[in-house]
């Protein structure tokens, strides 16, 4: 599995330019509002669901958002979903729980994750994501980190959570 030090090494070497903050552990939204610092950049909330057929599913939003599961369940037709346990948090993203993130999707070669990007990053300039722990956080563009995921061969679908509607799939 793909740690720190190796995802940094990735950034490092596709010149991709980013900052790196340490802190201590954040473990929920409200920790990293409360303890972050003053991180630039807009900052995300990521949830990762399984459904009863076990697909897995990683969303990333905006720390503020509400989200309904029934109803986004409903908008894309994912039936009955869930929060998934910790042993699978593990086995797909390489992450313990209070460090989802979408660099975990480097550890899912089996590409057992769907990953659902918020729409409204796309207005940012730049966006916070834990570099797989939670003592730390990467910020970098909101341009560069979408284009690292496709180099890494990872599908980024664009998500409105404010009506809750797929753009692109």
């Amino acid at each position: 599995m793909l740690e720190e030090k190796e995802l940094l090494a990735m950034l490092n070497k596709n010149n991709y330019l980013y900052n790196l903050y340490r802190h201590e552990p954040l473990f929920t939204v409200e920790d990293s509002i409360n303890k972050r610092g003053k991180i630039k950049g807009i900052h995300s909330k990521n949830l990762f669901l399984k459904n009863k057929q076990n697909k897995f599913f990683l969303f990333s939003c905006l720390e503020t958002r509400k989200i309904a599961l029934k109803k986004l369940s409903k908008n894309l037709n994912l039936g009955n979903i869930s929060f998934a346990k910790e042993e699978y948090l593990k086995k797909h993203l390489g992450v313990l729980p209070g460090s989802v993130t979408p660099f975990g999707l480097l550890n899912d070669n089996d590409q057992k994750v769907e990953f659902y990007l918020d729409k409204a990053f796309l207005l940012e300039k730049s966006v916070n994501f834990h570099p797989l722990v939670n003592t730390a956080t990467v910020s970098l563009a909101i341009g560069d980190f979408i284009s690292f995921l496709i180099e890494n061969k990872k599908k980024v679908n664009i998500f409105d959570f404010e009506d809750y509607t797929l753009i692109d799939k």
